[in-house]
């Protein structure tokens, strides 16, 4: 028989209504203009990024989660992995865990391992750069760009690319590759990553919506709203022309520019800091409870 052994923690009505709702204001300001957008046949670069490349959709961000350990007095039929009690609602973590325990592990382990390592802050965002470089065609290419393709060349090849982070190698055009002083991989992803990385940073949206829903949906919130706004830096600092919509570059193609993407990095270094620990705690807490027979 399994059991699932873990502090429970009774949330009243009052309480756990205010804050499905809390969470649902919160969200709504995200996912409405997207979804408006879509509506319309429109895109934006930075905005929608969330919502295309990573694969939680709009509703269920939305829809609000306690998180493990948890019991929603009063409530009943909350939803699916779900469990009524005589108190309320609570997951089923023991059945979640049985089928997703090794994704739970692994992430712990890749969190952990950036966790460990200091932040590098000489990359310089080079790897938009990458993506464009010697390119017949561009990713955006809504969007024009700031310099003319030799420009752009001239910059990678003087600069070089030093990026650790594999699902931003992996859009490197084919030329951009070789120069890459890493070659990562998928397999590699727990040596690599260190915590100055814009995209390791935004991928904490990634590896909380992927632990929902035995993480609250306010973790998952707090890690998009991080990467949202890396992944504005993240395009300022390409060689993409976003006036248009109100984005200032970051240059870094010049010695100011590289210093002003260097402090962004630190600042989100910091920010990520906790976020990453409150995921590593939760992951660390449900190996610990794991199901045993």
């Amino acid at each position: 028989m399994r059991e699932y052994h873990s502090t429970v923690e009774v949330l009243q009505p009052e309480e756990w209504r205010a804050r499905a709702e809390a969470h649902r204001r919160r969200v709504e300001a995200w996912t409405a203009p997207h979804l408006a957008r879509r509506e319309r046949g429109e895109t934006h670069p930075v905005e929608d990024f969330l919502f295309t490349y990573y694969g939680h959709r709009p509703a269920q961000l939305r829809r609000w989660h306690p998180g493990a350990g948890v019991v929603l007095k009063g409530a009943t039929g909350f939803g699916r992995d779900y469990l009524d009690t005589p108190e309320g609602a609570t997951l089923d973590t023991a059945a979640l865990l049985e089928r997703r325990g090794a994704s739970v592990e692994w992430i712990a382990r890749l969190l952990a391992a950036t966790a460990s390592r200091p932040a590098y802050l000489g990359c310089f965002g080079l790897h938009e750069w990458a993506m464009v470089y010697k390119a017949a065609r561009v990713r955006h290419g809504a969007w024009p760009l700031r310099l003319g393709g030799e420009e752009i060349a001239r910059v990678v090849e003087t600069r070089g690319v030093r990026c650790s982070h594999f699902d931003a190698f992996r859009f490197f055009t084919p030329e951009a590759r070789p120069l890459n002083v890493l070659q990562p991989a998928r397999e590699r992803q727990p040596e690599l990553e260190q915590p100055g990385c814009l995209h390791a940073n935004m991928d904490l949206y990634k590896w909380a919506y992927k632990l929902s829903p035995l993480v609250s949906g306010e973790l998952v919130a707090d890690c998009f709203a991080l990467a949202r706004d890396i992944r504005a830096v993240d395009m300022r600092a390409s060689p993409y022309d976003l006036g248009a919509l109100g984005y200032r570059p970051i240059r870094i193609e010049t010695p100011e520019g590289r210093a002003e993407y260097a402090a962004e990095q630190r600042a989100f270094a910091e920010r990520a800091r906790p976020l990453r620990r409150r995921l590593l705690d939760a992951c660390e807490r449900l190996l610990a409870a794991a199901p045993r027979t």
